[in-house]
């Protein structure tokens, strides 16, 4: 059975994560998240939905922009973003997650902090991970 068949027949699927690009909110081998099936309606921004992309590939990131056909989505520890993921991709939505046996929703005010400041800092957290290729660049033209 795959994530699409069990979300179709269960309220909600509890599943440890794999990869590490929602850190640090999810840390594969630490957290549990918690999924349920994504309705009819249309996502928002902040939201982190669990999308299919290829034959059973799953990813679950957040949604940094909606837009009128689709959507634009990031993980939290990644520094690509993907374009058009359209909601006949999305099979579920981050309701919450479990940390150290305590579950925690979405709903939680230090939640809402953290997405919002964690997608406000991306420009800083970029430039700081772009840091030692551009020593390296300054480096370079001093000696040149």
């Amino acid at each position: 059975m795959n994530i699409v068949e069990y979300l179709d027949t269960h309220e909600k699927l509890v599943y440890t994560n794999k990869g590490c690009s929602m850190m640090p909110l999810i840390k594969q081998g630490r957290d549990m998240v918690i999924i349920r099936k994504k309705g009819e309606e249309r996502l928002k921004k902040y939201d982190v939905a669990l999308y299919v992309k290829g034959p059973n590939h799953y990813i679950l990131h957040r949604v940094i922009k909606v837009n009128k056909d689709d959507y634009t989505i990031r993980g939290d520890n990644n520094y690509f973003t993907e374009y058009g993921i359209k909601d006949s991709d999305i099979v579920g939505v981050l309701i919450g997650f479990i940390r150290k046996g305590r579950e925690h929703s979405v709903d939680e005010f230090g939640y809402k902090v953290y997405s919002r400041v964690w997608r406000y800092i991306y420009p800083l957290r970029y430039v700081w991970r772009r840091r030692p290729s551009f020593m390296k660049r300054i480096k370079f033209m001093k000696n040149a």
